[in-house]
């Protein structure tokens, strides 16, 4: 995985935006939260995004996966390479983490962006 198809499947979630923030890092967000994070000053790229508190114990004990700065505490990984894990599962992860933000967004808010209002 390199960062342009990070960003094309981050991108292809449902109602997926993308802006830089922070001096260099690429921000995915769906309703306005972030879902994942790439860092674009650093080589290799890094990316960090949101897991359950299993996975997220389970990751932090393999190689080249941190507990992400700053978000630790809500259960945020980083990946310090983007080959750290199988491109599929890599997917799978940033896929579960756009799931649980967009679950936790309003039901108004939900709504506004399926009807394509917001």
């Amino acid at each position: 995985m390199d960062i342009e198809s990070l960003r094309r499947f981050c991108l292809s979630l449902p109602h997926a935006t993308e802006g830089v923030q922070w001096d260099n890092d690429l921000l995915f967000r769906v309703g306005g939260k972030m879902f994942a994070v790439a860092s674009l000053d650093v080589t290799p790229t890094r990316v960090s995004f949101k897991c359950t508190p299993e996975k997220f114990a389970e990751l932090v004990e393999q190689e080249g996966i941190t507990p992400a700065a700053y978000m630790a505490r809500i259960h945020w990984v980083t990946l310090h390479r983007l080959d750290a894990l199988e491109e599929a599962e890599t997917e799978s992860l940033i896929r579960e983490s756009y799931g649980m933000v967009w679950e936790k967004l309003t039901k108004k808010l939900r709504a506004e962006l399926e009807a394509g209002t917001n």
